[in-house]
């Protein structure tokens, strides 16, 4: 069974926060605020050696380093393999230098018509709306901009990204990304799915964010009334690992849900953290009853710093054949690659079809049983 962590008493929470009142610490603006950003910060929270302390002011200024108060309190003080801290705290790996990795893994800027609007597929465009997020991700794929100040979207960027959706009516479909929209106010948020909304030809607008994993306290009611006037609106949020599953991250599902949003995951596999069938299982089924879909798995984006987090292709049809007909197929996400350069997502699955002979296939189920299947013959014709 999932954990749960309710970090919503003082006596819950790192010691940092003890003290702090519970209408701030439910605060997102103050969970914003109080960001762990410095060595000498994270030194409060967890144990770091000096060559940990070096790292990680090195891999900081490549790219930054945040964590919410929250997030922050879901790591384990002293064991360096706690899966939030893998994910949230910069290591030395990030430093080495690998062949193949890319500044732009998915050649986003190469399909990029206008700023901020990637169109590669034929009926759905990406909008980049934010460079900020709670949590830097050490795994991101956009690290080379998210986190910088040059890339933020301004006013007009945000309102000519509108008007070439507006103009292209083959786009059916965007997904609203960053960094993180949620780190926009309600108001600044709603001009912008008020704006899209109001194409005539747009029928499906997503949101991309990891709030309710690493801020939950931003899925406020006032925030999901705003959601609840422009449906449909789909939210695709990121969680990697059942610590991540508290009671907070539900709350902030449910709210969502019970607006009309239609939920869905997508995780990254990461080395370490979750290339672990029963680990995905029991988030997935977690993520399932808090009306929340698995709905893909990436392989790793081979960005810049992120070769200590990716695994074999095989680990993720392992992933895969540890899920199909061990639990609902609800609970089985896509396994998909980014394909670098700008391919295109494609998917991955374990092979279940043995051989074929004739008219009769030959499959191999989840239990590593054989059943043949034979193809329908046309009935002869009636005299």
């Amino acid at each position: 069974m999932v954990q749960k962590r309710l970090k919503t008493s003082s006596s819950e929470r790192a010691s940092l926060w003890e003290k702090v009142p519970d209408n701030e610490w439910g605060n997102w603006q103050w969970q914003q605020a109080n960001r762990i950003t410095t060595v000498a910060g994270l030194d409060s929270l967890i144990e770091l050696t000096s060559e940990e302390r070096l790292a990680i002011t090195a891999a900081g200024e490549r790219f930054k380093f945040a964590i919410t108060p929250y997030y922050a309190s879901l790591m384990h003080p002293t064991d360096r393999s706690c899966p939030i801290r893998r994910q949230a705290v910069p290591v030395a790996e990030e430093l080495r230098a690998v062949p193949d990795e890319l500044v732009d893994p998915l050649g986003e800027e190469a399909s990029m018509p206008v700023p901020g609007i990637t169109h590669r597929y034929p009926d759905r465009v990406l909008f980049y709306t934010s460079h900020n997020c709670p949590v830097y991700c050490r795994h991101c794929n956009r690290k080379r901009k998210v986190g910088d100040p040059a890339s933020a979207a301004h006013r007009l960027q945000l309102m000519q990204g509108i008007e070439y959706i507006r103009g292209r009516p083959e786009v059916r479909d965007v997904l609203i990304s960053g960094g993180d929209p949620l780190t926009f106010s309600d108001d600044r948020l709603e001009e912008i799915i008020a704006g899209l909304r109001d194409i005539e030809h747009l029928e499906i607008i997503r949101l991309a964010t990891r709030n309710p994993v690493t801020l939950p306290q931003r899925i406020t009611p006032a925030f999901v009334r705003m959601l609840s006037k422009y449906p449909p609106i789909y939210v695709n949020t990121h969680f990697n690992h059942p610590r991540e599953c508290t009671e907070e991250a539900a709350t902030a599902l449910g709210l969502l849900a019970d607006a009309g949003c239609v939920l869905g995951n997508q995780m990254v596999l990461l080395k370490g953290i979750n290339d672990n069938p029963g680990l995905v299982r029991q988030m997935n089924q977690w993520l399932l009853a808090h009306r929340c879909r698995p709905y893909y798995i990436f392989q790793l984006d081979p960005a810049e710093g992120t070769n200590h987090f990716r695994t074999p292709i095989e680990s993720g049809l392992e992933l895969i054949r540890g899920l199909r007909g061990w639990t609902t197929g609800m609970a089985v996400p896509h396994y998909v690659v980014d394909l670098p350069g700008g391919g295109g997502k494609v998917p991955v699955q374990p092979e279940y079809l043995v051989k074929k002979e004739g008219p009769v296939y030959t499959f191999k189920n989840y239990e590593g049983e054989t059943y043949d299947y034979r193809e329908g013959v046309d009935s002869p014709e009636c005299p």
